[in-house]
């Protein structure tokens, strides 16, 4: 496939209706296959290959992995519980805030495998009360993983700890994705898209202001990593 990304590609074009584009959608998969096979930072090359259906692999002397796609935004358009919120937003707003969302830009890669049976990251931070998907209390959990502070996903992310020691530290691991955006300056803590006060509360936007504050700043943090994406093609 070709070797150019478009940042303004929506993943939904060359999915097959009724389909997710983590599963279905060639074309973020051989994004994500161009944009995360490069070297870590042991210097080592995380190669990653697509033999494998709706999935990405990579086998070598750091292990082996099997990867899938994740969005990393959530517009709640279809969230029972955030529809009184959700009703008071325009269409064209909505529509225009989940075609942001459908770009290379608002996606990342997991192991897909599970460990003991028990669920992935892509179930956990989604089905999590804690988190609901929401992709920058995910990342607060990463934070903690690598400084060993308990967080909703601990469990989860022990279960993946072979995944997450490939990237050393929170620093690589977040420049490794192209997070530096949803980052502050010294990577010790997380620019929340709405106020963060731990996770005793519920993590779903509050009132039409918080909605509008949560979808702006996600909004911005994907075309900001875009960008970051588009400096990095086309690739060799």
């Amino acid at each position: 496939m070709d070797n150019y990304i478009d940042v303004t590609f929506d993943v939904y074009s060359d999915t097959p209706k009724g389909k997710d584009p983590d599963s279905y959608s060639p074309t973020l998969r051989n994004y994500h296959k161009l944009l995360w096979s490069k070297p870590l930072p042991s210097g080592l090359k995380f190669d990653l290959n697509d033999n494998l259906a709706r999935v990405l692999c990579h086998k070598s002397e750091l292990g082996e992995f099997t990867l899938s796609s994740d969005s990393i935004s959530h517009t709640y358009r279809y969230t029972n519980q955030m529809a009184p919120i959700i009703n008071k937003i325009p269409n064209f707003e909505m529509d225009q805030f989940f075609s942001v969302c459908s770009t290379i830009g608002g996606y990342i890669i997991f192991p897909s495998k599970q460990v003991d049976k028990k669920m992935t990251i892509n179930a956990s931070r989604g089905l999590n009360r804690k988190i609901k998907d929401r992709f920058d209390l995910t990342l607060e959990c990463i934070r903690r993983f690598y400084s060993n502070e308990d967080s909703p996903l601990s469990n989860t992310f022990k279960r993946y700890s072979q995944f997450f020691y490939l990237f050393e530290n929170f620093k690589e691991y977040v420049n490794f994705f192209l997070l530096q955006d949803l980052v502050n300056e010294n990577y010790s803590s997380i620019k929340y898209w709405i106020p963060f006060n731990g996770f005793n509360g519920s993590p779903l936007p509050n009132n039409v202001e918080e909605y509008r504050l949560y979808k702006n700043n996600l909004m911005k943090f994907i075309k900001e990593r875009n960008h970051r994406i588009s400096e990095l093609a086309p690739f060799d």
